[in-house]
């Protein structure tokens, strides 16, 4: 038999590894020196048409030198991203990302790792991950937890888990249709919960009408009497009420529910109590937001993100479940090409594979855990007690400023205002005063000033200003308000804009 060639896509001797290590090098350097000179750089700029379509180019056959890739990265990826980690990125809530924790993901890319299972010490970090959630939320030894992309994917695993706790093990091999002669599930959250709780009561098949949306008061927090009342009426009709879901920093304007009322609820029903924390559970580190997430403690499942308040770059979404046994029957499929031992690499059962839908699993933990031991869990909670300081603040501006109109109540870290005009010149109608806010978002965005973003509250559209990243400062606040001012009166003369003369 004739032998094969040796190959390899590594360096082919050591003047290439020389090589590749002085480029690396490079690349590194680079990316120091972005976040190191990032107040200097626009928070987003337009991607020009020629930069787009140098990626319409076909799949290559022939490679590129590496210095070739990294200088398009820096001449056409880097500089239009979405940037997140700018300190004037204020539209969404993005977690701004730290040093430590792109270094660890440069050391687990070079690990490469499956945390799917097996014995391996990546996992045992992880594990450590979910014993230290464990302990911030006041959850008992019994508790799970698996780190996914997000919490989109983490409320999806929280609703399966209470489906299957409700329905039992069989319903995985029956489905849910089989369970249709019974009576049918139906659960519970805040009309403004965020749509990927809807979305995963479409995927798990009980259907987005299963999820009754229960309307809020004033302080967009969930109506507890019009809760109870729904799961009363539910009850009545013959229907099966399973689970309650709240949130801990809500999407548009960063309340949070009744955390200790809705448990409360819960108990007395007998329903799965789950807590969509995205951003707020975390506040849990700053002894300034904790006691707001009163009742936390008491929830069977926390879907939360540690690329959000944690500044773990992303992709970093945590589960968090009361009894693992319940996760376990839920996820858990024995296979023969999943066989356990109690010795060697195939050893340290259960694997994160039984606790959820992954097998492959990167090594996302090395990130969380770098950010963790490195900053340390006072000095991020001060930069989360900062962003809802910082928020006050901008509050207090707007209220100073009669151009401009405050539209809910500031909880932790999230500003919802719109622009108006100057008292006594012409105001606009209401669809022209939110065409208005919209354009001045886009202008901003443009501008490269500051990055806002849109909601709708009551109806009408507002500029949200969501504080997430550590390094934005006061003076990034006044930047942004200043420029709403200045681009908003540009604005106002505009003719396309229906106008009626102010009282």
């Amino acid at each position: 038999m004739p032998e094969l060639e040796s190959f390899s896509l590594d360096p082919a001797n050591p003047a290439d590894w020389a090589a590749v290590r002085a480029q690396g090098h490079r690349m590194l350097d680079d990316l120091f020196d972005h976040l190191e000179q990032i107040r200097e750089r626009p928070v987003w700029q337009p991607i020009p048409a020629e930069v787009r379509t140098a990626f319409d180019e076909p799949l290559p056959a022939a490679p590129i030198a590496l210095a070739e890739a990294h200088g398009r990265f820096m001449s056409q990826v880097l500089p239009y991203a979405v940037g997140n980690t700018h300190p004037r990125f204020m539209g969404w809530v993005h977690g701004g990302g730290t040093v430590e924790g792109m270094l660890a993901e440069m050391l687990a890319a070079g690990l490469n790792a499956n945390l799917g299972g097996r014995d391996q010490m990546p996992l045992e970090v992880e594990r450590q991950i979910v014993r230290w959630m464990r302990d911030l939320f006041g959850f008992p030894a019994t508790a799970g937890g698996l780190l996914v992309t997000g919490s989109s994917m983490a409320n999806l695993i929280g609703v399966l888990v209470a489906r299957t706790r409700t329905l039992g093990t069989l319903s995985r091999q029956t489905g849910v249709a089989a369970s249709a002669d019974g009576p049918r599930l139906v659960a519970y959250a805040a009309e403004s919960v965020h749509g990927c709780v809807a979305q995963a009561f479409s995927i798990s098949g009980l259907g987005t009408q299963a999820l009754r949306r229960v309307p809020v008061g004033a302080d967009h927090r969930i109506d507890l009497a019009a809760l109870q009342a729904r799961i009363t009426a539910d009850r009545a009709a013959g229907l099966r009420p399973f689970l309650v879901v709240g949130t801990a920093g809500t999407v548009d304007t960063g309340a949070v529910d009744d955390l200790a009322a809705i448990a409360d609820v819960a108990a007395r029903e007998r329903l799965w109590f789950h807590v969509d924390g995205a951003f707020g559970a975390l506040g849990m580190l700053s002894p300034q937001v904790a006691p707001r997430l009163r009742g936390i403690e008491r929830a069977d499942s926390i879907a939360l993100d540690f690329h959000k308040w944690g500044q773990v770059p992303y992709d970093a979404g945590f589960i968090l479940v009361r009894d693992q046994a319940d996760q376990l029957a839920a996820f858990a499929s024995p296979a023969a090409y999943l066989s356990r031992h109690p010795r060697g690499l195939a050893a340290g059962s259960p694997w994160p594979c039984d606790l959820g839908p992954d097998l492959s699993r990167g090594f996302r933990a090395l990130k969380v855990w770098f950010t963790l031991v490195t900053h340390g869990t006072d000095r991020l909670g001060a930069a989360i007690a900062q962003s809802c300081q910082l928020a006050q603040r901008l509050q207090a501006r707007i209220l100073s400023e009669p151009a401009l109109e405050l539209l809910a109540p500031v909880t932790l870290n999230i500003v919802c205002f719109r622009y108006l005009g100057p008292p006594g010149a012409h105001r606009l109608d209401a669809a022209a005063t939110d065409h208005l806010n919209a354009e001045l978002v886009a202008d901003l965005h443009e501008s490269g000033l500051a990055v806002p973003s849109t909601t709708t509250l009551g109806g009408r559209t507002a500029i949200r200003v969501a504080l997430v990243n550590h390094r934005t400062e006061a003076a990034d606040l006044d930047v942004l308000l200043d420029a709403v001012l200045r681009l908003g009166a540009q604005r106002l003369p505009d003719p396309a804009f229906s106008c009626e003369t102010a009282p």
